[in-house]
């Protein structure tokens, strides 16, 4: 069910010892060739989210250690930036001018770090949000970057950085994963509300798109090369696709027992990357077949993979339970 709501508007870098890669061999998964790389993080770094960084390189954030990590694919090394007192990031993206934006839990701020510079910049959010349990960013065409927080509230930077505005979400508690559409529209999901949300960028306001299964537990949103967004339900253990322009919902159950969807990613073939907690794997969804079309199973038990990103013909696939990042590059 659609319904319309409307909102009023309302450091020191330091590089810490250095990990290898650990090379592994090219598997066959489906009917498609994949060559998997795994990289040791720095124990207890929990990495959360990753993201493509300057050429050659992959972004991750250090939850539990307060940092940026950087890895350089070719020699394997690892190193990490912290980010200030008390940090504890959660999501990562880069910006057209190469820079990172991160969604801070632990400084309630939103962090830039310039690769070049390694200059940091800290935007608190206003005081009176209180604790916001800051989650995931994305950035508009105009350069605003929008985020959420899990205690109830969504958000937005002016281009350039500074000027932080929050507003809250009509029902509370759960804005979770968030995303860009090819023609600019920006979408969030919510964990605890199991709804959808479509932002209007010029006022601050949200139109709010009702899960097909109550309680799903949306927890992640990716938009595909047509505008079709793909969702991930933590509770229902499905994948979701919500058609804007139709207004259709598509749903299919992961493999398994008990599955748990966390993470969703779009690769640039409009492949579907979602992974499946229950099972201990990532899973990749052909849209044109309909069908499940391969797996990569975590570096170990426990992976917890969480927020999957890309560049090209790679995936990368942050395994928090292990301190790892897989590194998946498709050949075919």
């Amino acid at each position: 069910m659609l319904r319309l709501l409307l909102l009023a508007v309302a450091v020191a870098l330091v590089a810490p010892a250095c990990s290898r890669a650990q090379p592994a061999p090219a598997e066959a998964v489906g009917s498609a060739a994949f060559e998997k790389r795994v990289f040791n993080v720095p124990a207890g770094a929990h990495p959360h989210d990753a993201a493509p960084g300057p050429p050659g390189q992959i972004w991750y954030t250090a939850q539990q250690q307060g940092a940026l990590g950087i890895i350089d694919i070719a020699s394997g090394k690892v190193r990490q930036v912290p980010l200030g007192q008390g940090s504890a990031p959660h999501g990562v993206v880069q910006a057209r001018d190469g820079t990172a934006w991160i969604t801070d839990g632990g400084q309630n701020a939103i962090v830039r770090y310039d690769p070049k510079s390694e200059k940091i910049d800290v935007w608190k959010l206003p005081k009176d949000s209180g604790y916001t349990n800051l989650n995931t960013g994305a950035f508009a065409p105009d350069g605003t970057f929008w985020f959420t927080g899990q205690n109830g509230i969504y958000g937005r930077v002016a281009p350039g950085g500074g000027k932080v505005e929050v507003f809250k979400d009509p029902e509370g508690r759960g804005p979770y994963g968030i995303t860009a559409t090819p023609d600019g529209e920006i979408w969030y999901v919510s964990l605890a509300g199991s709804h959808l949300a479509h932002v209007n960028r010029a006022d601050g306001t949200v139109r709010l798109v009702d899960s097909p299964d109550a309680n799903a537990g949306l927890r992640r949103v990716w938009s595909d090369s047509h505008g079709d967004l793909w969702i991930s339900g933590w509770n229902s253990g499905k994948l979701y696709r919500y058609r804007p322009s139709s207004g259709q919902w598509d749903q299919w159950t992961l493999p398994g027992e008990a599955p748990k969807a966390y993470a969703v990613y779009v690769d640039p073939n409009d492949k579907v990357w979602v992974s499946n907690w229950g099972t201990n794997e990532t899973l990749r969804f052909d849209p044109e077949t309909k069908q499940f079309s391969g797996s990569m199973p975590g570096s170990g038990a426990d992976a917890g993979v969480r927020q999957i990103l890309g560049r090209g013909n790679e995936v990368y696939l942050p395994e928090s339970g292990l301190d790892r990042l897989v590194l998946v590059t498709v050949r075919k």
